[in-house]
């Protein structure tokens, strides 16, 4: 298995333990992170964190580290030569990794759609010559790849199932505000400005500005794990600044609304159906804008007006994304109003889309019957005198989200 960041590393180590599940002596190796390690039961042959580039300039600057990388991964393939080659998203390594299995003879499964659909749909045709499985975490990529005569599988979306968990195990509101040292009563405002700290440096402080527009909510950051508090503090110049670490989908959970930069934190929010703002404010002006909406082949950019296919949820794009254009469109979520209405009715054609899958559980099974594992539980149905093949088990859906968050924390 290949994941190249740390969303993939969790996407990852839960396919792990549905195969461990499924095959107890499965032997895995993997590029990947702690999640990895720790579901496989051994060490990464290489670590994320020496694999995440972002940037065409950070590319050209680690480019000897990059192909340092592929060689050592085409050697683990090469000698250990697996039964099949699983990959999660991070296409630009991936889909070489493909190519060189695909010259091996070894079977390539790919878990999490490039997003082929928004730009680069040229790699559509790598696709189809070296992947054999593709398994999608988006409804509508199925129609997307039939268009290009290939069918990938649509196993459900990750953020079902661990927004799900995370709900039936947040803590009261009264615990939380106490943990968090949140004494305002007034109605929260989240604002979540990314988990990179360009983002937060572009987006934090717009968001702050449009939220003391609102002098009858307070407002509380999300924060990214991996980002320090002090750089918050030093980017907001806010003294009285209140910032959550760990427990964002509570934060949400207890929000009026939020303002989000795009990206899978959109996805979340509208799963968690908290009311939204999408703003994402790049380097960049008009000119800038409009080189994207060339290279862009989608009419939205967030997860939840993309899988509706209509505008849920506002989105607020580089220039058009301004402490006016944000107060503008959060003051009508804050209050009962059609508009809030309207959103809270797209999350829920949204949720029936996504369907209650547990993708996780789900690839393990295809993988699996791809490769004619049989399970302990088939072994023991020796009942049926006709030769038996194993056929896909129905995957179990995820907890339902609506269901009374737990007094546990």
């Amino acid at each position: 298995m290949i994941a190249g960041e740390a969303s993939g590393d969790l996407h990852a180590a839960n396919v792990i333990e549905s195969l461990k599940k499924l095959d107890k002596d499965a032997d895995i190796r993997f590029f990947g992170g702690d999640l990895m390690a720790k579901a496989a039961g051994r060490m990464p042959e290489l670590h994320y964190d020496r694999m995440n580039v972002m940037g065409f300039s950070e590319v050209i600057r680690k480019l000897p580290v990059i192909m340092k990388n592929f060689k050592l991964a085409r050697k683990v393939l090469k000698e250990f030569h697996p039964d099949a080659l699983v990959l999660i998203d991070y296409p630009g390594f991936n889909l070489r990794m493909a190519k060189y299995a695909h010259k091996l003879g070894i079977p390539v499964h790919y878990f999490i759609s490039p997003k082929v659909w928004a730009w680069k749909e040229w790699r559509v045709k790598k696709i189809k010559k070296y992947v054999d499985k593709m398994y999608s975490i988006l409804p509508f990529e199925v129609a997307f790849y039939k268009n290009h005569n290939y069918d990938v599988t649509y196993v459900g979306n990750p953020s079902v199932q661990e927004i799900a968990y995370s709900l039936g195990h947040i803590p009261p509101k009264k615990h939380f505000l106490e943990r968090q040292g949140i004494t305002d009563p007034r109605p929260i405002i989240a604002l979540l400005p990314g988990s990179r700290r360009g983002e937060i440096r572009n987006n934090l402080p717009l968001m702050i500005a449009a939220a003391k527009r609102f002098p009858d909510c307070q407002y509380v950051v999300g924060a990214a794990p991996a980002v320090p508090e002090k750089f918050y503090r030093e980017i907001a110049q806010d003294p009285g600044l209140k910032v959550v670490f760990g427990s964002t989908h509570t934060l949400l959970k207890y929000s009026q609304a939020a303002v989000v930069t795009s990206g899978t934190a959109t996805l979340e929010t509208a799963l968690i159906g908290t009311p939204q703002v999408v703003a994402y404010r790049a380097n960049g002006v008009k000119l800038s804008y409009k080189i994207m909406e060339k290279l862009l082949k989608v009419k939205y950019v967030s997860l939840p007006n993309l899988i509706v296919n209509n505008s849920v949820v506002p989105e607020l794009l580089v220039h058009e994304c301004t402490v006016d254009s944000i107060a503008r469109e959060l003051s009508p979520l804050l209050q009962p109003s059609p508009r809030r209405s309207s959103q809270i009715a797209g999350y829920k054609t949204m949720q029936r889309k996504l369907g209650n899958f547990v993708a996780s559980e789900y690839v393990a099974e295809l993988i699996a019957d791809s490769l004619g594992i049989v399970t302990q539980e088939e072994e023991a149905d020796t009942t049926s005198e006709r030769p038996k093949k194993r056929r896909p088990k129905k995957h179990r859906p995820a907890p339902s989200s609506e269901s009374e968050p737990s007094s546990q924390d």
